[in-house]
């Protein structure tokens, strides 16, 4: 296969989708009523989410790098490890990705959020909330937990890490791994984001689909998934910068 950029993108978007589908779905499957995963609890969302993580690595891995988050593309740009010129079409493709996954786990769990009251659980699904609202303090866990998924996955790719081979020959268990790790370690304030694609596409899909009693989106708060991963990872690149190339 001619990998091109359409390629690149088109695999960003089916990566991130089965990444949404995946993640998404195990909250789904633990928060709503009437799921045979009912009551699964924090280890069983942090392990599924580190493993849809793993998926979408290891199907658009070979062929875009699988970033399958903005702010990790952003990230690698700004440490020189990705064209700036390709992170508008990879950006939109993780979006566009995240909204299809999004839509699908609605879809696939409809009966279920009929079954299911909590308009706050059904919110869950799609998008992350803080378990107490302090946006500055929210903002700032964000930035950290995005800090390390980038800083960690730079660290990774480094050559001296993996001698001779890229990022994408990888696999996923190192990222599956760090995801797990953030999300036990850092997630239990704000839900561990650190993903634009995963949060602010589904919280509009979440906002637009016919959902039985479903309350706000909570777009008070959206700038704030956004925001901490996309300033974390510019700090990450920073500091990757200065500690292994210039130090």
């Amino acid at each position: 296969m001619e990998i091109t950029f359409f390629t690149k993108c088109l695999f960003e978007f089916i990566g991130t989708l089965v990444l949404v589908l995946l993640g998404d779905g195990v909250v789904a499957s633990t928060v709503l009523k009437q799921s045979k995963g009912y009551n699964g609890g924090w280890i069983v969302i942090t392990i599924a989410w580190g493993l849809a993580v793993m998926c979408g690595v290891l199907i658009a891995g070979p062929y875009s790098g699988a970033h399958l988050n903005p702010a990790l593309s952003i990230g690698l740009a700004a440490a020189g490890s990705f064209p700036w010129a390709s992170v508008p079409g990879y950006v939109a493709a993780q979006l566009l990705g995240g909204f299809c996954g999004a839509v699908l786990v609605y879809i696939y769990y409809k009966d279920h959020f009929d079954a299911t009251d909590d308009p706050g659980a059904k919110l869950g699904v799609f998008c992350t909330m803080p378990a107490i609202m302090d946006k500055p303090r929210n903002l700032f866990c964000e930035f950290v937990g995005t800090f390390l998924l980038v800083f960690v996955t730079l660290a990774i790719g480094n050559e001296q890490n993996t001698p001779e081979i890229g990022l994408g020959s990888l696999g996923g268990l190192p990222v599956t791994m760090l995801i797990m790790a953030i999300g036990m370690s850092l997630g239990g304030t704000t839900g561990y984001a650190i993903n634009p694609a995963r949060d602010l596409p589904p919280r509009i899909a979440h906002s637009i689909l016919p959902i039985r009693a479903k309350g706000p989106s909570g777009w008070g708060y959206s700038w704030v998934p956004v925001a901490g991963p996309v300033l974390g990872a510019l700090a990450a690149a920073l500091v990757y910068g200065c500690v292994y190339i210039c130090g």
